[in-house]
């Protein structure tokens, strides 16, 4: 297949991106990949909302500049930032115009929220549904573009460079580029390779790698994976958010249900197990500190009382605003026997998203050619060591947006690259167990959250390190030997992302924002991000 604009991932930073090509190059042939249904997207699980500044008199971008700079604890890109804060409201406008409806009061004003980290309102929402809401929005305007092809089930193997096409690649080579991808079609069982003059990796988050995760079970950090192994440069892998509150059950495994911020910023009180009030002995902040400072005070109670969970005590809100803002939490919640208008309810952290990943500049583009970025997968600066409340949403508007200028202007110089080798499988063979694949997962899970969690120290890291190269050498020998699947190809993919979390946070002599080693307790003054 050929096409003009290839984007990989359906997502709020994918869909943007290709509204945005598809109406400016109406004779260009845009197709949006998506490895299971169209829909399930690390967007659609967004409870939250999306920051901007709505309210000027009250707020300003002066001071959400200064949160999301305190928040990122001196890693932050200043630049970045500035951009992403100033050019975000007109991001959000356009959503509004393309059919996301966010809350409103009786006098028509947008409701505004309050999350950790914040110094003022102004966190747009619908319900607790927030993503949803926007994916249902651009998936609709989508649909409109008659030159933009969905395609379903299709699992992205790997980038296609030179390295595929019989030329030595290292990662000081300087004009890596990327002619399109090959795929394992699911509706066939065939790989197929589809090339493009421009490629926009939006493949969301890398949850999966843990036990725990508030991320879909399709967040296995694949892009990150195979901009790796396309040797592009990967940063700050070792800065992994853990949501503070994700739902306590016993049964819980893999994906957690999320209870988002925002039921703090409306007076909810996180409490220990003898129901005392326990935040403001970390922070005077309380409730609405960031999270890396919440997930850690929690962790600090559970293990000082011997508990897996903590409670968050939701009874200062009434039953009818709860209903009202927080619909599906209180469906949630009530499916198992839990009335939060009464009853505490039981969290503990979750991971929940990476502040590292693909490294950017300013348009969204990669260290390789014709390769852009956005999204959850994308380093574009902005978050620095810990992402504050609800700026993903809006990094992922604006860098959807600045890719997709850069990208016209780019699309009518660039060829598209016939000669591209079919996919070379000679010699492999189905998989005799499958076993080998899923118990390899469980140690992944089990590594990376017994070491390399909400803390970690040297030694930690260095059995992780271990593990990881052993889980390494099993796997990539089945897949030299093996007829690739999905499963052993999120497999490889979690591996790597894992291994480059572990890697970077083996340099980081430092606890900074997200990465806290209790052999560094005093912060360091290393300020240089983490480029792998």
């Amino acid at each position: 297949m050929k096409t003009d604009f290839l984007v990989i991932g359906s997502g709020i930073a994918g869909l943007t991106y290709a509204l945005k090509v598809a109406n400016a190059c109406p004779k260009k042939k845009v197709t949006i990949i998506s490895k299971t249904s169209i829909d399930e997207t690390n967007t659609k699980y967004a409870q939250g909302g999306v920051a901007g500044v709505m309210r000027f008199g009250e707020d300003s971008f002066s001071k959400h500049i200064e949160d999301t700079l305190a928040a990122g604890d001196g890693l932050c890109n200043p630049a970045i930032v500035e951009i992403v804060v100033n050019e975000g409201v007109d991001r959000i406008q356009e959503m509004i115009a393309w059919g996301a409806r966010f809350d409103k009061d009786a006098f028509g004003e947008f409701k505004l929220g309050k999350e950790g980290g914040h110094s003022e309102n102004r966190i747009l929402h619908h319900k607790d549904i927030t993503g949803k809401e926007i994916e249902r929005a651009l998936l609709e305007a989508v649909k409109q573009c008659s030159n933009i092809e969905l395609i379903t089930h299709c699992f992205v193997l790997d980038l296609i460079t030179q390295h595929h096409c019989g030329y030595l690649v290292t990662k000081s080579t300087p004009d890596i580029t990327c002619y399109g991808v090959y795929v394992l079609n699911l509706t066939n069982n065939k790989i197929e390779k589809i090339v493009s003059a421009i490629t926009m990796l939006a493949t969301g988050g890398i949850g999966q790698v843990y036990r725990t995760t508030t991320n879909p079970s399709i967040a296995t950090g694949d892009g990150i994976a195979m901009v790796y192994r396309a040797k592009g440069r990967i940063e700050n892998m070792e800065f992994v958010q853990f949501h503070p509150t994700a739902l306590f059950e016993n049964s819980s495994k893999g994906h957690s249900f999320l209870i988002t911020e925002a039921v703090r910023g409306e007076g909810a009180v996180l409490r220990n197990k003898s129901g005392d009030a326990f935040m403001e002995k970390y922070d005077n902040r309380k409730d609405l500190a960031p999270r890396d400072i919440v997930a850690r005070a929690i962790d600090s109670e559970m293990k000082i009382n011997g508990t897996e969970f903590v409670y968050l005590d939701c009874t200062n809100i009434s039953a009818t605003d709860f209903k009202e803002h927080f619909p599906t939490i209180l469906a949630k919640c009530e499916s198992i026997g839990i009335h939060p208008s009464k009853d505490y309810i039981p969290v503990s952290p979750a991971a929940h998203y990476s502040c590292g990943g693909v490294k950017t500049d300013e348009w969204g583009r990669t260290s390789i050619r014709n390769l852009f970025a956005s999204g959850e997968c994308a380093s574009t600066g902005l978050h620095g060591a810990n992402r504050l409340a609800s700026n993903s949403l809006l990094e992922a508007m604006v860098f959807a947006h600045r890719s997709f200028e850069e990208s016209v202007k780019q699309i009518d110089t660039i060829s598209i690259v016939d000669n591209v080798p079919d996919w070379n499988a000679e010699g492999t063979t189905a998989p005799d167990e499958m076993i080998l694949i899923t118990q390899s997962l469980k140690e992944l899970k089990q590594v990376m959250s017994d070491y390399v969690g909400i803390f970690r120290n040297n030694h930690r890291l260095q059995r992780a390190n271990k593990r990881l190269d052993l889980l390494h050498e099993e796997t990539e020998s089945l897949y030299d030997k093996t007829e690739v699947s999905p499963q052993l190809c999120e497999l490889r993919n979690m591996i790597t992302v894992a291994y480059l979390i572990v890697k970077s946070a083996e340099f980081r002599k430092e606890s900074r924002g997200l990465h806290y080693n209790t052999d560094y307790n005093q912060q360091a003054s290393i300020l240089q991000n983490t480029i792998l």
